[in-house]
């Protein structure tokens, strides 16, 4: 979508006249034969918006529309009406466009190593190999280039949102108290399963907008209590930038919920749509699919062990690591020495000051092979030296037990949905910036 369509535009007008030229000297033999092929011509692909410097074509809008096409019936969503869904879709192209426009400016860029990297990991995440997933993607109607294209569209959109956005933004212990203490009151540790639908207002919205933009709510609120299919509707009208996806935000804590949604939540029953919501960036619905009670204690196996650490570099070959550790494991089981001696003289981990000591550890806080090797291992038992990413290890289990984490899973959960909603409301107030600050002109009728 860059500015070299107008280039490639402006070329095919040039050629209209030379064509047209060629066609009045031809012999009139022929006129039949050129009325005939000029009847399959397809019409010139046209421009449907200007964003800055940049066109949006109808072939773009076209292949864009029957990509979500594809992704809804996949999703088993209703399809809205074609004019209603490709005019979401454009103002999705348009706010992309701006904001891949402002990455291109700011050197933000995807190579084609780590874009084989991501699409790779999509692949295995879907438990198949790169071929296997090229050719799912075919039978669904999937361009492989073109799907290229988007992840690599969508890595630069979310390593310049991480950087506009996402790395301003601070949660403090204060507000995790304060959040806990007032989630406490609403029911927090219910899971709720809802969706929503977003009807945006512009920044600095006039009275007028203000009035259009709840006009809209009503509308799209009357439809859902119609028996309209929520999915669809959201689909068909909501800013939200989940709306193809039926606006689904899944199973979440209320402690994971936006204040203004969860204070409703409490008390509507699953099937049910609340009233109108307004926040600052527009008239919002949520839809209560499903509700489930209490979360029950979060408990997890710890393990408190102590390790050495000999790092191997240029001096220090895996052979001499290796045999230094057996050394010291030697004089430790036959009781000569004491560990934590060993480790503040050998390790070169920053545990060693601390006689190697590295406190109570949860599943999942050290790399794969030192926590199976730990795993492996009786309290006071000491392993063999293992091999990891930082070199080798001795590790000795001091003991374990299983601890109940849950007011600190509470506390992480907490400072975890702050943080989602700071990011989710500073993204909107930066992209409706970003929107209004930009040059958008809609051609041929489609705004």
């Amino acid at each position: 979508m860059k500015s070299n369509k107008f280039k490639t535009l402006f070329a095919l007008l040039a050629c209209l006249p030379v064509m047209a030229f060629a066609a009045s000297n031809a012999p009139l033999q022929l006129s039949s034969e050129l009325g005939a092929s000029a009847s399959k011509i397809e019409p010139l692909d046209h421009i449907v918006a200007v964003v800055n410097d940049e066109v949006i074509t109808q072939h773009d809008l076209d292949a864009r529309y029957q990509r979500a096409v594809t992704q809804l019936e996949s999703r088993k969503t209703p399809l809205p009406p074609r004019d209603v869904l490709q005019k979401q879709l454009l103002e999705r192209m348009i706010n992309d466009s701006i904001q891949l426009q402002l990455a291109d400016q700011t050197g933000i860029k995807v190579d084609a190593s780590m874009l084989d990297k991501a699409i790779d990991r999509i692949a295995a995440q879907n438990k198949m190999s790169l071929e296997q997933f090229r050719d799912a993607l075919a039978k669904e109607g999937v361009d492989f280039a073109s799907f290229r294209e988007d992840i690599r569209k969508e890595i630069i959109l979310n390593r310049l949102r991480e950087r506009e956005v996402d790395n301003k933004i601070n949660v403090t212990e204060s507000e995790v108290d304060a959040y806990l203490d007032a989630q406490a009151k609403q029911g927090a540790d219910i899971e709720y399963n809802t969706a929503h639908i977003l009807i945006r207002i512009p920044e600095n919205a006039t009275t007028e907008q203000i009035q259009a933009a709840y006009a809209k709510a009503q509308k799209v609120l009357k439809e859902i209590r119609a028996g309209g299919d929520f999915a669809q509707i959201s689909a068909s009208y909501s800013d939200s930038p989940n709306a193809l996806e039926g606006g689904a935000m899944g199973w979440k804590h209320g402690s994971e919920i936006p204040t203004l949604f969860s204070q409703v939540l409490v008390n509507m029953k699953p099937g049910e749509t609340s009233d109108i919501l307004r926040s600052n960036n527009g008239f919002h619905l949520i839809k209560l699919i499903d509700k489930r009670g209490q979360a029950a204690a979060t408990i997890i196996p710890q393990t408190h062990a102590r390790h050495i650490l000999i790092k191997t570099n240029e001096v220090v070959s895996e052979s001499d690591a290796k045999n230094r550790l057996l050394q010291i494991r030697e004089r430790l089981e036959n009781g000569s020495v004491k560990f934590e001696d060993m480790a503040r003289q050998y390790s070169n981990d920053g545990s060693a000051a601390k006689g190697g000591d590295l406190g109570w550890l949860s599943p999942g806080e050290t790399v794969p092979e030192f926590e199976r090797a730990m795993n492996a291992l009786k309290p006071g038992e000491i392993s063999q030296p293992i091999l990891t990413p930082f070199g080798y290890h001795l590790i000795q289990v001091i003991e374990r037990r299983d601890e109940d984490v849950t007011k600190e899973r509470q506390r992480m959960l907490a400072r975890q949905a702050l943080r989602e909603r700071k990011i989710d409301e500073a993204q909107e107030d930066w992209i409706r910036q970003l929107r209004d600050s930009a040059f958008v002109e809609y051609r041929d009728g489609t705004q």
